[in-house]
Parts: C-alpha cells; structure tokens; sequence
C-alpha cells in the first residue's frame, strides 16, 4: 500500500502537466491509456470482488472507457490521425501489477483509492483538451467525455 500511495503521489504531481494540452497525437495515446487502465484495473476487481458497489461501478468502468476509446478513435480519425491501439504508460502498468498483488477487501480498497487518483488526471486531461486543443473532432470528444468522468468521480466519492 505504501508504494501505491508513492505512486499516486507522484500521478497527482504530474497532474498539472497533463492538463497542459497535449498535441493530437499525445492526447490521443494519453486518452487511451487512460481508458486501458479502467478497463484492465476494473476487469481485475471484476474477477474477485463480493462487493456489490464496486463490482457495479466496475462493470460502469469497463462500459463506459470501451465507449470513450471508440469516440476517441473515432474523432482521431476524423482528425486524419492514425492512432495505434492503446496501450498502459508504465505507472498504470504498476498500478494493475499492485492490483493483482491484492487480495479480497485489500484490493477493493485499492482499487478505489486508485481510481479516485486516477480519475482525477482524466478529467485533467479531458478538460485541457476540450478548451485549448488544436483538433476539433478530439475538442468535441474529449468535451464529450467530461461530463461521464466528473460522474465517475461523483460515484467514487461516495465509496
């Protein structure tokens, strides 16, 4: 738990820099990466949770990140952008590697605490985007996708 609460330290760190907008191409990969972790992180609680809550807020999670990588991709491709399939930047690959480590009520903890970390550098990266980008199919997406990620974060804080 101590090195999660490192790392999450240092995700919130980076926060301002993500929400300095991000090229195309960037908020692109950044967006998908992020999508990849819901989905991966909440895959992985779906498996082993008993908790009602969070195995519905999962199911949420991994709904509604396959559907904002698809509008994502799609706006790209308006955009005359080809953008290679979404991949995990290397924190986000720590933090599932943390997740699988959990077991039982410690990794539904985690998850939460995870996803409350997480969310917030979304909606970071969603909200610099949709004001100051320079695409404006990946301006209208991420505008898009505001609002569902300030939801998730509302969820969350009642978790």
């Amino acid at each position: 738990m101590k090195t999660f609460l490192v790392m999450a330290a240092g995700l919130i760190a980076t926060t301002p820099a993500a929400a300095q907008t991000a090229s195309p191409a960037a908020y692109v990969a950044q967006a998908g990466a992020s999508d990849q972790y819901e989905i991966q992180s909440s895959r992985l609680v779906m498996a082993s949770t008993r908790d009602p809550k969070i195995r519905s807020f999962a199911q949420m999670m991994i709904q509604h990140h396959t559907k904002s990588t698809a509008d994502v991709k799609a706006a790209a491709t308006r955009a005359k952008l080809r953008p290679a399939p979404p991949k995990l930047m290397p924190m986000q690959a720590d933090m599932v590697a943390q997740l699988r480590a959990q077991t039982g009520t410690g990794r539904d903890t985690l998850y939460v605490t995870q996803q409350k970390t997480a969310h917030q550098q979304a909606l970071a990266l969603h909200q610099s985007y949709a004001q100051d980008g320079s695409s404006a199919p990946l301006k209208a997406a991420a505008a898009k996708i505001v609002p569902v990620v300030e939801q998730h974060i509302a969820t969350l804080e009642t978790m």
